[in-house]
């Protein structure tokens, strides 16, 4: 699925003979900061790719201070001098990853005829000096394994306590300096260089789920900058974290409702009868029951209850994996067999299958999110908070409570963020909403484009899944298309 990389003697010759291969940038302002923006673009071929690093500043309140090498690759499409920006979520997806391996997934072939789809390691992330915790073994441990103890219950979270503590402890002896500044504003910051670097009077760039926070945050920054900007998966910055987590359990609450019902409408095969809440009663029970009693696989690893409900978790950001959970659940009942949740979980861990990470998401994930907000982990507000989580999904909310631990104890405090995320003075930026988004939530990219940016256009996908733009149908392609390749936005804003 991902890339091997080049030996370290190839990549050196190639640097030598290729350097010169993309487009030669004109020199655009240096934001004050002429000694950092000075740095020209510099590339080597990795495969059919250009790829390359710029030094970035760790800390950008000190600018020629210590820095880091933030990694970028793009294919170069002949006669296009048109650079666009993409970052496909997470915190902590591999923006490299997606422009490469998964290039074919970014938009419709007619965008990438018509630009040089950039894809960027923001700061902490798999090719730019990575965030590294835990090793393998204890990485499956703190993922894979149970408390032993119902979740949520007094036991279990002073089980998960300490293993938060392990875990915040290893990332912070192992990473470095940079584990204090992977806020997003740094990461907003390392974008802007990169649009300089590239030569970009403007920053064209497309957003998916967290990229719309990231892309959000840039246009709040250097609105002045913003080139056409799409953002889709939409996340409201105004939100409160206690609010966003609540919110996205509601989302994955309704897209498993959604499951339901199709399940047991229309497939044949669906394990579950009578209604819609019958059948989640039966999920409810079986994660009861293997928390009691975990379900046996083909790997020899166990499916308990952290297992079972991130494999469920994985299914319900799409409807084309719904067959897949149906399946998974046919195993489980008749078979008593765990294997695909397992392969689910580890699908979404980005576990190989000899026990290795592809890369170190989960770990910037919670490190880019500690930085940039903390739930009230005080006893009263996780106290309100769980109630919240158990009256919102009746299924899925015991596993949501304690949210508030992860981020806690983080060893450095909550960056800086953006008085107002309007960006006055940008031009108008689309923001692309699903109705049945689980992860970021419909009403969000409502709220985003038409209560916090100043300039927003708000396009709406009817639809299951998380994101849309590449995924869904042809009205919201012609939508994106129009305005990111021709500049063209709709009369009024598009329900597709």
């Amino acid at each position: 699925m991902f890339r091997k990389l080049l030996g370290a003697i190839a990549i050196a010759t190639l640097v030598l003979t290729t350097a010169a291969c993309a487009p030669e940038p004109k020199p655009v302002a240096s934001n004050g900061l002429p000694s950092v923006y000075s740095q020209r673009l510099s590339t080597h071929k990795c495969g059919e790719f250009l790829c390359g690093t710029v030094n970035a500043p760790i800390d950008w309140a000190n600018p020629e201070g210590e820095t880091f090498k933030l990694a970028y690759s793009f294919k170069q499409i002949a006669g296009s001098g048109k650079y666009l920006f993409v970052n496909p979520g997470g915190p902590g997806a591999s923006g490299i990853d997606l422009a490469t391996t998964n290039l074919d997934s970014v938009g419709t072939a007619g965008l990438r005829s018509k630009y040089n789809i950039v894809g960027f390691d923001p700061r902490g992330t798999k090719g730019s000096s990575p965030v590294k915790c835990f090793d393998a073994k204890k990485m499956d441990n703190f993922l894979y394994t149970d408390s032993g103890f119902p979740a949520g219950s007094p036991q279990d979270l002073a089980v998960s306590r300490k293993a938060v503590a392990e875990f915040v402890a290893a990332c912070k002896a192992n990473t470095g300096s940079i584990l204090g500044h992977l806020d997003t504003v740094s990461a907003a910051k390392d974008l802007d260089l990169l649009r300089a670097v590239f030569g970009q009077s403007k920053l064209n760039y497309l957003g998916f789920s967290y990229g719309t926070f990231l892309g959000t945050t840039y246009a709040a920054l250097f609105p002045q900058n913003v080139g056409r900007f799409v953002l889709d998966g939409a996340i409201d910055p105004t939100v409160s974290d206690e609010d966003q987590s609540f919110n996205q359990l509601k989302g994955f609450d309704l897209a498993l409702h959604n499951y339901m019902k199709d399940c047991i409408d229309n497939q044949a095969d669906c394990p579950f009868s009578g209604s819609v809440d019958q059948g989640l009663a039966r999920i409810s029970q079986f994660f009861s029951e293997v928390e009691r009693k975990p379900l046996d696989t083909s790997d020899g690893r166990k499916a308990g209850v952290a297992v079972t409900t991130t494999g469920l978790d994985m299914t319900l950001y799409s409807n084309d994996y719904w067959t897949y959970l149906t399946q998974a659940f046919n195993d489980a009942f008749n078979k008593k067999d765990g294997s695909l949740f397992l392969q689910l979980a580890d699908f979404y861990n980005d576990r190989n299958a000899d026990g290795t990470y592809a890369d170190n998401m989960f770990e910037a994930f919670v490190s880019i999110n500690c930085l940039d907000g903390r739930s009230d982990s005080s006893p009263a507000a996780v106290a309100k908070q769980n109630n919240r989580m158990l009256a919102a999904s009746p299924t899925l909310g015991r596993f949501w409570q304690n949210g508030a631990e992860l981020c806690a104890h983080w060893p450095y405090p909550v960056a800086e963020r953006p008085a107002s995320y309007a960006a006055h003075g940008a031009p108008t930026i689309v923001v692309i909403g699903t109705t049945g988004d689980p992860a970021t939530p419909y009403q969000q990219a409502v709220d985003l484009a038409h209560k916090v940016l100043a300039n927003g256009l708000l396009v709406t996908y009817q639809g299951e899944g998380h994101t849309a733009y590449g995924r869904s149908n042809s009205c919201i392609s012609r939508v994106v298309d129009y305005f990111l390749i021709a500049g063209s936005l709709p009369v009024s804003e598009p329900t597709c």
